[in-house]
Order: structure tokens, then sequence, then C-alpha cells
């Protein structure tokens, strides 16, 4: 029981000690480490965190180490992210580049492959950004850090009151109907469609197999958006850090 008590004693004097100088190294690493999280800063945080969860469960770890460890790390933190801003070619090789995902509201398969997003991932994404039709984007992209950036297209861009001077009306919200090949009837009837419909609709947008369509949605206005597969004479800009 003494031994329990001594052991417990040692744990909370750990903490009471080891989470001060995590909050201050976090703070000397600066905003950027928090706020953005790249990937170099993400695995500092990983290895902080073990680092912190050892020290403070196993009382036969040494405290002297593990603090002297998160002290280090830290500068170490410090010193990378200067060398990669002064050295833009080594910060390029720290992280990730942006990504286009969506351009003129079509889906860039293979760049969603590349990354392993899956078009579940961007809607999300979207709305979580009041973006519920994909029609309205320009270009979308994901960044370093996995943040979804939109641009909307110029036509699509919020009024303001002050703008106009009248009460801007409310976007529609569109549904996807086919995604990668596969159709979601209980949508057409939702929408109060059928198959015969939207075959006619394909049809008239040129797209011969359901199995060619990568995405599309359609809204209440019964509007059809298609984004093929395989899209050509998909102006993707280059966008570099």
């Amino acid at each position: 029981m003494l031994e329990f008590m001594k052991d417990m004693l040692l744990i909370l004097g750990r903490i009471v000690t080891i989470i001060p100088l995590l909050l201050f190294t976090t703070l000397f690493m600066g905003k950027r480490a928090i706020g953005e999280l790249p990937v170099f800063d993400f695995l500092i945080v990983i290895i902080l965190g073990a680092l912190v969860g050892a020290d403070i469960a196993e009382p036969d770890i040494k405290h002297l180490p593990t603090a002297f460890a998160i002290i280090a790390i830290g500068v170490f933190q410090r010193i990378v992210t200067r060398w990669k801003i002064s050295n833009r070619k080594i910060g390029r090789l720290l992280t990730f580049e942006p990504t286009v995902v969506l351009q003129n509201g079509k889906f860039v398969n293979e760049n969603l492959k590349k990354i392993r997003y899956s078009i579940d991932n961007i809607l999300q994404m979207l709305r979580e950004k009041d973006v519920f039709d994909i029609n309205e984007v320009e270009t979308a992209i994901i960044e370093a850090n996995g943040a979804l950036s939109v641009l909307k297209k110029q036509q699509k861009n919020s009024v303001t009151l002050e703008d106009m001077n009248i009460i801007k009306p409310t976007s529609t919200i569109s549904f996807p109907v086919i995604v990668e090949g596969t159709l979601y009837t209980d949508v057409l009837r939702d929408v109060n469609l059928d198959e015969a419909w939207l075959q006619q609709e394909l049809d008239n947008q040129g797209v011969n197999e359901l199995k060619d369509v990568f995405f599309a949605s359609i809204n209440r206005n019964r509007e059809l958006h298609i984004s093929l597969k395989n899209e050509k004479n998909l102006a993707i800009p280059t966008i570099k850090h």
C-alpha cells in the first residue's frame, strides 16, 4: 500500500511538472504548429504525446531525461521550421503539395486517387464550406494540412444586401444520383423522376454508358450535373506552395 501511494504521488508530481513544460514548449514552437499541423508538425505532436504519456504512466521511467527530450524536440522543431522558410525546396520535401480535386464543377478523378480521398469525403468538406452543389465550384483544393479550400464560380459568389440592396436567393441543394457508375434510384423517386428521364438526360449530354459517370447530381429544379471518370479538356491550374 505504501509503495502504491508512493507511485501515485510520483505520477501526480510528474503531471504537475510536465504539463507546464509541455505548454511552454508548444508555445515556443509557435502558433503555426497548433493551427495548421502540416505533416512534420503532426509527427512532432505525436512524439511529444508519446513521451509525456509514457513519463506520466510509468513511474520507472526517469523524469529528467523526458523533460530534456521535450525541450530538445521543441528546439529541433523550431530549427526545422526556420529551415523550411529559408529554403523552399526543403520545405516542399517536408510537406504535401496542394491538390486540385474539383475544377469547373468536375471531379478530378486521378487526383482523388493520388491523395486517397473519396467522393463522400469531398462532398462532406464542401457542405462544411456551405457548398451543396458542386456545379457552384470553380476550383477546390486539398491543402497540405488536409483542409479544403474552395473558389466559387463568379456568378455563384454570395451577394450581400449591401451589394444589391436585396435579399439574396437561397442556393439549391443537389443530391448524388450516380456515384462511380452506381445509380441511386431512391434519389430519382424523391425528385419524382424515373430512369427513362435520366437516360434521356445522359444521352443529351453525350454520355452513353452509366459506368462512364464518376459522379452525377440532381437538384430540385431537375438540373442534372455530370462529372465523368475521364474528363477531357479539363484545364487544371498548377498550384504550388
